[in-house]
């Protein structure tokens, strides 16, 4: 494979692979240098990347696990909490802090989440994978990634609800 068939392969699907690894590891810094990682593992193996029947699973598979070793290594000691601004020119200062809140809100329920359901709900929500794909890549059962995913689901909009109520009342 030439250096131009892989970048055609696995270009496409770097930045899932840069947000999976944010996700999990909530650092900038630290998902820039796994998904690095990532990218020079995949090189290596790029003789063998062609027989792999989806280079994208295998490669969201290989980020998840390298992140969750990150995580239990002593480096996880290190990791800063490192939060992304979120800009939209369009729409007034009120209703980008108000987004910016919420997103953050929404951020912080989803690291205190169990890591399947964190998984799960990154996974199908914000780089929209299907069922089928989420329960290969995190070797589940379709039906346990649905009731994961319905599980955190109900847990961050409880949260919300709660955060928005607070003080109301």
């Amino acid at each position: 494979m030439t250096q131009s068939e892989f970048l055609n392969v696995v270009m496409p699907f770097k930045d899932k692979l840069y947000r999976l690894s944010k996700r999990l590891l909530i650092s900038a810094e630290e998902a820039e240098d796994a998904t690095q990682e990532i990218l020079l593992k995949l090189w290596a193996k790029k003789k063998n990347i062609e027989g792999y029947k989806n280079v994208e699973a295998f490669a969201m598979t290989m980020t998840k696990n390298f992140c969750l070793d990150r995580l239990k290594s002593k480096q996880s000691s290190n990791l800063k909490l490192v939060h992304s601004n979120y800009r939209d020119g369009n729409s007034s200062l009120e209703s980008q802090l108000e987004t910016k809140d919420s997103l953050s809100w929404v951020e912080r329920i989803m690291q205190e989440l169990p890591e399947q359901q964190k998984m799960v709900l990154q996974l199908r929500d914000v780089e929209q994978y299907d069922f089928e794909e989420i329960s290969e890549l995190l070797e589940m059962k379709p039906t346990a990634v649905r009731v994961a995913l319905s599980r955190a689901r109900k847990t961050v909009r409880e949260k919300l609800i709660q955060k928005h109520s607070y003080g109301i009342g």
